[in-house]
Formats: C-alpha cells, structure tokens, sequence
C-alpha cells in the first residue's frame, strides 16, 4: 500500500488521503461555521462571495486567484498545516489514527462536535409524495419509508429528510433532498452533526448474508421499486465514504456479501473498483451491480417508467 510522506514522523495512506480529498466542502464549511448558499451550479459563503465551490469537491476564491480542495482550505483559511488538515478531516469523516509517534493524538484535530437534530417535521408529507413519484418510486415504497421512519417531510422547506438509525433505531443521520430540482441540480445537504458513520439504511435480517450498497437514498428507493422483494439489507452511503458501510458489517457480521449498486458514472464505478478490492481483502464477496442504462439507479427507474407509458398509449 502506497503512502504519502507529510512529515519526518508522519505518513498518511492513499486510502486516506483519498477521504480527505474527496470532502464535501459545502457540508465541511457548514460544520466550520459559515453560511453556505447556492447560485446556480455552485456554492459560496456569505463570508467570502469571491469563494466558489464546483462539484462540492474543489474551492477558488477570485480575489486571490487561488483554489484547491478540503485539504489546501484548511490551510489556507484555517491556518492549519498539511498535516493537521489531513488529520481534521479524518477526524470529520470519523477516522482515527493510532501513530506511535503520537500516543497523545492531536486535540485540535478533533471536530468541534455539533449536536445532531432531526428538523422539524411538517404535518403532512404531500409534497415529498409527490416529488418522489415524480422521479418513478411506488407509492407503496414511499409508504414503506414513511411509516419506518426513514423518510419525513421538513416543515419549513418541505425537503425530503433522510433518516439514518443506528443499531437500536436511534436518529444519528439525516440528509435533506429538495422537492423541486426535476429541472437541474436541487438542494442536498446533511443535517448539521449527523453521523456520516450511519448514512442511510435499511436493517438487516439475521438469516440474509448480503447487503446492497448506493449512493444516495432516492436511488436506494428505485431499485427497491424495481426489485419488490427487496425491503432489508440496503444501504446508502448519502456520497462514496465507505464509514456507512464499515459500521453496517460491524453492526450485522453475518453479511458475507456485498453488491456495489454505486452510479455508472467515472467517480461512482472507480470508487466501486477501490471498495471491491478492499472488502474482497477482507474477506467478503463482492460483486459490482451497474443500472442497465443510464447514469443512476432513477434514472434507470425513470426510462423504464417513461417506456412503460409508450406502451400502453400504443
């Protein structure tokens, strides 16, 4: 396993700098205190409106002309060396490092912790109904999530709230999902202080070995449209951070199988190659599960039901 040297005492490994990198800056800038607000098809601050944030990965502020990822904004804004960036954001990502360099680890790696609220729910859920059958899930699926308490509707934007529930079914884990991006990017955001460690998922039964893992929760709810006997052993990553599911094989260690269900595209498939070859060298089987068409689970989902509806006017 490769390793990237940081300092005469200190090396990371590639898997490492690899989270690190791949930090959503929106949410990691939320958690750090600032305002973030969309335009268009990025984000900024209400502290530096130079600052542009594309494809929630990379950051460059105008004014400087200067620019990079989660680690150089550390740096750069929050005066913390290489090291000490890398170290903050595993710790954000809830990875800890046993060095024996030092046995007292780094306090000021440690994210500040911000204590985790469900939003407030709103007294029906009519437009998430209708937002998540517009994108093709049955209503019984929809039903399904509602009554479970994985699924809710906030009442002062009427978002999609994901719920993700530890082990003995407390909230740990929400992330919010816009009722109105049919038309482009919509609103995504984790809810302040959630647990990336639980994301979203499914229980799982004791007599089933298996487990399907997604990106995201919408894509999660298509395939189980698509496949009617699936109602346990699921998982949604709410990203491409693997925490989620280390912590559902910890919780359910008869899962001796695993189905990468991750999105077609680059970023999705490459990450889906990396998580094959860590978990089959752990001693899982694991096997990759691409939608037949299109980028995405729903998208996939949404041809089909776009095919259907031809049929039947013809």
């Amino acid at each position: 396993m490769k390793h990237t040297e940081t300092g005469t005492d200190h090396r990371f490994t590639d898997a490492e700098m690899e989270i690190a990198r791949e930090t959503d800056l929106p949410d990691l800038l939320e958690h750090l205190g600032y305002q973030i607000r969309r335009v268009g098809s990025y984000h900024t601050t209400k502290e530096m409106d130079s600052l542009r944030i594309k494809n929630r990965r990379t950051w460059f502020r105008y004014s400087e002309q200067t620019g990079g990822d989660a680690i150089t904004f550390l740096q750069r804004f929050c005066n913390k060396s290489f090291r000490e960036a890398v170290e903050y954001l595993l710790a954000f990502h809830g990875r800890s490092r046993d060095s024996p360099a030092r046995p007292h680890p780094k306090a000021m790696a440690e994210p500040e912790k911000i204590p985790f609220a469900l939003p407030q729910a709103n007294t029906d859920h009519r437009r998430v109904f209708a937002y998540l059958q517009k994108r093709g899930i049955a209503p019984q699926v929809i039903r399904a999530f509602l009554s479970s308490g994985l699924l809710y509707e906030d009442a002062q934007h009427h978002n999609c709230v994901f719920v993700g529930r530890d082990a003995s079914g407390e909230p740990r884990f929400a992330s919010r999902r816009g009722t109105y991006d049919l038309n482009g990017p919509g609103f995504k955001r984790d809810v302040a202080g959630s647990d990336k460690r639980v994301a979203f998922r499914l229980p799982s039964r004791p007599e089933l070995d298996w487990v399907l893992v997604f990106e995201a929760p919408i894509d999660l709810m298509s395939y189980l449209t698509l496949h009617r006997q699936v109602t346990s052993n699921a998982i949604a990553l709410c990203g491409l951070y693997e925490g989620a599911l280390d912590t559902y094989l910890r919780d359910n260690p008869p899962i001796r199988r695993i189905a990468l269900c991750l999105d077609a595209d680059g970023p999705g498939q490459a990450a889906a190659e990396r998580l094959q070859a860590k978990y089959e060298g752990l001693g899982y089987i694991v096997k990759i599960q691409r939608p037949p068409r299109g980028k995405d689970w729903n998208e996939y989902l949404q041809q089909r039901c776009i095919k259907e509806r031809r049929l039947e006017i013809s």
